[in-house]
């Protein structure tokens, strides 16, 4: 199997910069991304492959993650200190809540109903309840956060932290912060989990990534890349994990069970973000310097 190009969508034009995180709604295909030059949120139809609309007022956005069951997307502002709470269905603004100076990296705990932003000018991360429209509980971290994610095995969320090299675990429930796993490559920056929730796949700025035993907090094996990563995500349908690497601008597909790259997909030098729909095992890869995103599927 293979990643190949159907077709690309246009998306409103930038003098400079690019986009960040996107995240897929399922229920209708929406694709919702960061236009951190813009200041926007995009929205793309991937059903119809067009663009539907920009929702202003997000300068410097950053992270974004759908909510799948509650219907809503969520995207952060580090430019404001805010973040968009979206109804997911009509892409129209439902409220934005104050969540520190600069909330960059998101994760949503479908257990508990709570969001989880990273702040990387205070170093914190922040309890958001994104219904009533407040932070529930603010926790420093031991270091600057990049992406997170929420572990239904582990009932916690899972913060790569760039220096010290780790990752921390953080309870949902408490506010409890469990202690620096170290990670044997320096920089981990984005990350994604297996379907149980078990194991991480962090993509590292030394040019690899590393499969974590979450349990153990022990490298379980790690594959080489070609340059620095960004935005990772697991296809379990096909146990490939897809890596973005901006420069020299490639999509790389890791076979999960080899633990080795199995292609390589050109992009655009820039491109270090995309969102990935699991259900209709499409990928979106969001190009900086032509404004637009190339859609792949599995062939």
């Amino acid at each position: 199997m293979v990643l190949k190009l159907e077709r690309y969508v246009p998306l409103p034009q930038h003098q400079s910069g690019g986009f960040d995180h996107g995240d897929v709604y399922s229920a209708n295909g929406y694709v919702y991304v960061a236009h951190t030059s813009t200041g926007t949120v995009e929205i793309i139809d991937g059903l119809r492959g067009t663009h539907v609309k920009t929702i202003p007022g997000c300068p410097e956005a950053s992270g974004v993650v759908c909510a799948q069951a509650e219907g809503l997307a969520f995207a952060a502002s580090r430019g404001s200190g805010k973040i968009l709470v979206i109804n997911a269905a009509k892409g129209t603004l439902n409220r934005m809540i104050q969540a520190g100076s600069k909330p960059n990296g998101l994760a949503w705990d479908d257990d508990h109903g709570v969001l989880l932003a990273a702040d990387t000018a205070d170093l914190h991360a922040r309890f958001v309840d994104p219904f009533r429209g407040e932070v529930l509980k603010s926790v420093k971290l031991p270091g600057r956060p990049r992406w997170c994610v929420y572990s239904p095995h582990l009932d916690r969320f899972v913060i790569c932290i760039r220096e010290p090299a780790g990752y921390v675990t953080l309870s949902p429930r408490t506010g409890e912060l469990g202690k620096l796993v170290p990670v044997p490559v320096a920089g981990p920056h984005g990350i994604d989990l297996n379907a149980d929730g078990r194991e991480a796949y962090i993509a590292c700025d030394g040019g690899a990534v590393v499969a974590m035993d979450l349990e153990k907090g022990v490298e379980i094996c790690r594959a080489k890349i070609p340059g620095e990563p960004d935005v990772t995500w697991f296809n379990g349908t096909r146990k490939f994990l897809y890596c973005a690497l901006a420069k020299p601008g490639l999509l790389a597909t890791i076979d999960l069970i080899e633990m080795k790259i199995v292609q390589q997909v050109k992009t655009e030098e820039g491109a270090g973000t995309f969102a990935f729909d699991r259900s209709r095992q499409r990928l979106y890869a969001f190009l900086p310097k032509t404004c637009r995103a190339a859609v792949y599927v599995e062939s």
